[in-house]
């Protein structure tokens, strides 16, 4: 291992293969990128469902479907890596600090999204002037049953639904925690093995780089599935329902930006060293696919791999996104604390400074206790006014129909902290190659969609006796029959 004058840490790269050949200038015309084709898709959906609503509504199979597809990959996906990732780990002790590491900085950004929320609508105040009743209210429909769920969620529910029924049921249920869960057991026991646990090893990265495979088939399908989502949400909802309470999605819209350029922008900048703007260009095709899907599930894969490429640690890339998908959710925290505020505010509820400090206090669990399921964000909602009590759970029913056009900001807003925190843990934990980091943002290393994430992380790995595998510009791996790989330096 070496350093760079930065201090981060530069591994000997995996076997990269064409990832690491000399950079290549895309040769696909702009029409033909991916994420101007979901942006131009996105668009035609909103025209149809604007125009055509009952056309636009009937689009949703197509939106559906795809999202069934992606999520039907992410389980394997992130079974695999983790695995993946562990076995490739020289000390089992930098998997468990790593993940110490990763919570801790979840709770912070958590709360400090919660309060960002609770400041804005402090500040502005939206709710006042609403005097809505509450007993007047219909709680009937999809908001009766996610209020009836809310209010039989408990805090602590997150933690016993940990433990799958059955191995399989995790993948069924498509629960990301019980997956990390079954994962990391997994992959900590074909350690311990030793020897023994190689060629399931070698089996688990020939699968993975098979599941990738079909990830880039269902992926082409990405236009398509963010046109029906699109289309459904307009159809359905109408762009009526954006005028109605538009200050409260604006604001949320506002606050959620903010939040992402000034403490998260602040945090890559001030500690990893990286610029949030170069981030944002990086991940434009799996913005846009969250925006035209509404969840940020579709754009987990593609995050896991450029993450990779970057230069992140594959360990900690497969440990800290999934997790981060259930424990870091900055958008969700900053939707409840506004959202609840204001329900506050429209019926007329007081809440003294002490009883919103509890409030916060009760978000910080209940913002985990729904994650991954439909309707995540109105239960987790519903039982944290249930368990304060304060505030009536009827109240969500004022907000139920600009749910869909505030969830894109909450899953963008998932994604982005989920990248930052990734990076900033690498980087706390030695496990980020900065300068090729950097390189990468800045386009000086174009990203080869069809090498598999195995092939694109850091760590050790074997290649074929005799063979040289190209890495960074002035290196290369030579290796030796029955010998693992050496790392030799090539001088100009």
């Amino acid at each position: 291992m070496t350093h760079t004058p930065d201090g981060a840490a530069r591994r000997a790269p995996e076997h990269r293969s064409a990832a690491d050949r000399p950079p290549q200038p895309s040769s696909k015309p702009w029409y033909r990128q991916l994420y101007v084709q979901v942006l131009v898709a996105i668009v035609i959906g909103i025209v149809l469902g604007w125009r055509w609503p009952d056309l636009g509504t009937a689009m949703e199979p197509i939106g559906t479907t795809f999202i069934s597809a992606m999520k039907m990959l992410i389980g394997p996906i992130v079974f695999l890596t983790i695995i993946g990732g562990i076995a490739g780990v020289a000390d089992l002790k930098k998997v468990g600090l790593t993940g110490v590491k990763a919570l801790a900085y979840f709770q912070i950004g958590t709360i400090i999204a919660l309060l960002t929320g609770l400041v804005a609508i402090n500040v502005l105040r939206l709710g006042e002037g609403v005097h809505a009743d509450p007993s007047t209210l219909d709680t009937s429909g999809d908001a009766g049953e996610y209020i009836e769920k809310g209010e039989h969620q408990e805090w602590w529910e997150f933690l016993t639904h940990l433990v799958p029924d059955s191995f399989f049921g995790a993948f069924v249920e498509g629960d990301i925690l019980q997956v990390i869960f079954l994962a990391v057991i997994f992959g900590v026991a074909l350690k311990a093995v030793g020897k023994a646990g190689e060629p399931i090893i070698a089996g688990v990265n020939r699968l993975t780089e098979v599941v990738f495979k079909v990830l880039s088939f269902v992926m082409k399908a990405a236009p398509l599935g963010a046109f029906g989502a699109m289309a459904y949400a307009i159809g359905k909802f109408g762009l009526s329902t954006l005028t109605s309470l538009g200050s409260l999605i604006l604001l949320f819209y506002v606050t959620s930006i903010l939040f992402v350029v000034v403490v998260l922008g602040g945090v890559l900048g001030a500690y990893v060293k990286l610029n949030i703007f170069q981030l944002f260009r990086y991940l434009k095709e799996e913005f846009f696919l969250v925006l035209g899907t509404s969840t940020a599930e579709p754009a987990l894969p593609g995050l896991m791999r450029k993450l990779q490429f970057m230069g992140v640690e594959r360990s900690t890339v497969g440990l800290v996104v999934p997790t981060g998908y259930s424990f870091n959710l900055d958008g969700a925290a900053i939707y409840l604390s506004l959202a609840t505020l204001y329900i506050a505010q429209a019926t007329d509820t007081p809440l003294t400074f002490t009883q919103q400090l509890g409030l916060l206090a009760v978000m910080l669990l209940t913002s985990k206790g729904a994650a991954g399921v439909a309707g995540g964000g109105f239960i987790a909602l519903t039982a944290t006014l249930s368990t304060v009590g304060h505030v009536p759970a009827a109240g969500i029913m004022l907000i139920f129909g600009i749910d869909k056009f505030m969830s894109e900001c909450r899953a963008l807003v998932n994604f982005f902290g989920n990248a930052v925190a990734t990076l900033f843990i690498a980087k706390w934990d030695k496990g980020l190659d900065l300068a090729r980091a950097r390189d990468v943002l800045a386009g000086r290393v174009v990203e080869d969609p069809a090498v598999p994430l195995e092939k694109a992380g850091d760590g050790p790995t074997a290649a074929e006796p005799g063979t040289a595998v190209a890495t960074e510009p002035g290196t290369a791996v030579a290796t030796e029959p029955g010998t693992e790989a050496k790392v030799a330096e090539v001088r100009h």
